[in-house]
């Protein structure tokens, strides 16, 4: 028999190789994340497209990258308001086809809030958190997110874009838990619950 040539790679399996990385090394914080890890690891596989193609829903399903920025010094974390969403949520947008989500977070936050991205040292280059949300209002779609965490002091913010945003705020994550669930991004509290274990941790070794 004539020899077979394998097939050819198709031109995305590296990249999303990589994304199946990432959110396989996300430790999942409660069931709800467990469950989100799980569908985020099966659209993944299913080879369905993964990023934004058109404004606001098409594909109904893509990828975004969250960044939180922490304070560490003020024990602060920055929360923007979001004139389309109508909530206090993480700066953040959508990854680009071709791009790494981490190179996502380097790009929002230089056009977003001013600064270079700098990584905290709990996380690195690496989601803390990720989870799968329907958004609200016109254009509806699902947002698979990964939650990055950004080091930076607060007095160094001194803009941001206004076209996305209506204000900044620097809130202690005990203020954060505060807040009511109606004003944040619906997975605000259980990312800061996540992050002060984190911070535990970090500070007990």
């Amino acid at each position: 028999m004539p020899p077979t040539n394998p097939p050819l790679p198709r031109h995305d399996d590296q990249p999303r190789a990589h994304l199946l990385g990432l959110v396989g090394a996300v430790e999942a914080w409660d069931d709800l994340e467990r469950i989100h890890l799980t569908n985020a690891t099966q659209w993944i596989s299913s080879g369905a497209h993964l990023h934004r193609l058109r404004k606001p829903d098409v594909p109904a399903m893509h990828l975004v990258s969250y960044f939180v920025v922490l304070d560490d010094i003020r024990g602060q974390l920055l929360l923007v308001a979001h004139r389309k969403a109508g909530l206090w949520l993480p700066a953040g947008g959508h990854v680009e086809p071709g791009e790494d989500p981490w190179t996502t977070v380097v790009r929002e936050c230089h056009e977003e809030l001013g600064i270079q991205a700098q990584a905290s040292p709990i996380t690195g280059e690496f989601p803390l958190f990720l989870t799968v949300t329907r958004t609200r209002g016109q254009g509806s779609h699902t947002d698979v997110s990964l939650w990055y965490l950004l080091d930076a002091d607060a007095d160094t913010i001194t803009s941001y874009d206004e076209d996305e945003f209506d204000a900044i705020r620097w809130l202690t994550p005990e203020q954060v838990l505060e807040e009511s669930h109606e004003l944040l991004d619906p997975h605000m509290h259980r990312f800061t619950h996540k992050l002060q274990r984190a911070q535990t941790r970090r500070h007990s070794r």
